[in-house]
C-alpha cells in the first residue's frame, strides 16, 4: 500500500489557479477510482487549513459545519 503525504511546500506554491482546477475536478466528480477523489478532497482539506483564503469560494466542497462543543 502507498501511502500519499501533502507536503506544506507543496500547498505554499499552490496559486489560486490551481485550486480552482482542484474544485472543478472534485465537482465533475470522474475520478476512475474513489481513492483518486478522496486525494483531491484531502488536497483541498489540507489547503483550508494551511491557506484558507484559496477554498473560500470552494469551502462547500468540504462539507463542514460548525459544531459547538461547549
Amino acid at each position: 500500500m502507498v501511502t500519499a503525504t501533502i507536503s506544506p511546500g507543496i500547498i505554499a506554491t499552490m496559486t489560486a489557479a490551481d485550486v480552482a482546477q482542484l474544485a472543478a475536478r472534485l465537482e465533475k466528480d470522474e475520478y476512475s477510482t474513489a481513492f483518486e477523489g478522496l486525494e483531491d478532497w484531502h488536497l483541498l482539506r489540507a489547503i483550508a487549513f494551511q491557506r484558507p483564503e484559496l477554498i473560500e469560494p470552494y469551502i462547500y466542497l468540504l462539507d463542514l459545519e460548525a459544531y459547538d462543543e461547549a
